[in-house]
């Protein structure tokens, strides 16, 4: 989905509250903002294909196996009441026509270029601050293989930012072309894109501590560990 973290919580509070499963419910809310069909493009055109589908792959994964461990855990009750006792309401579809679909498939489209190009643009113009005045040395020193806490300190770093995944791409590649690792750069991502710091506290709106804590340390672990994958098979798909 071309959703941010912030936009897919509204979406996720509706499937909880229609009565899906919180696991199913966890793993959209997981893969929403970090794997959609247009970062898979813009991936594939900045680091190549092997990059992106391991990247769409790894992103599976984990809200694969985060949504499977919240549900396994029974942490319903650790939901909002509010969330839980709103049901559902059935209303009458209506009818399209071919016509009305594509004015439909338009606005939705203006839509979300809007939302998503204020973003590209901030992007942009930090990834070309990072490429030329950002001293390669530095970058390579904190983010490179020098440093075996890059990865960590890479998620840590993203937490508190706010963006989705077409503004964080031009940062990654900028901080790729400084010497960083690839890994520690997709970690960075990862990070921004799924735990950012304004979404955790609308989402703890929505849920309770604990599970808003599982949710970020299942997150967090997944991502740290798909970017030590990634920095060890850089050589083979870079």
């Amino acid at each position: 989905t071309p959703f941010c973290s912030c936009s897919s919580i509204p979406l996720f509070m509706g499937f909880t509250s229609a009565g899906l499963p919180i696991g199913v419910s966890f793993s959209f809310l997981i893969s929403s903002p970090m794997v959609d069909l247009g970062s898979l493009v813009l991936l594939m055109g900045i680091f190549g294909a092997p990059v992106a589908f391991v990247y769409v792959i790894a992103g599976l994964i984990i809200a694969i196996i985060g949504g499977a461990i919240i549900e396994r855990m029974h942490m319903e009750k650790y939901v909002e009441s509010f969330i839980l006792s709103a049901g559902s309401v059935d209303i009458e579809s209506p009818e399209l026509t071919l016509k009305d679909r594509l004015v439909y498939a338009k606005y939705q489209m203006l839509s979300t270029l809007k939302k998503v190009f204020p973003y590209i643009l901030i992007g942009v113009g930090v990834g070309a601050i990072i490429h030329n005045w950002v001293p390669e040395v530095w970058v390579a020193s904190i983010l490179g293989s020098r440093n075996p806490f890059g990865v960590v300190l890479a998620t840590i770093l993203g937490i508190p930012m706010y963006g989705d995944i077409f503004g964080t791409i031009p940062v990654a590649e900028a901080l790729l072309g400084k010497g960083a690792q690839l890994g520690t750069v997709l970690a960075f991502m990862m990070a921004v894109t799924t735990l950012s710091l304004p979404s955790m506290i609308m989402l703890r709106k929505a849920i309770k501590p604990k599970l808003l804590g599982l949710f970020i340390a299942i997150c967090a672990v997944g991502i740290i560990l798909i970017g030590y994958f990634f920095n060890l098979i850089q050589p083979f798909i870079v």
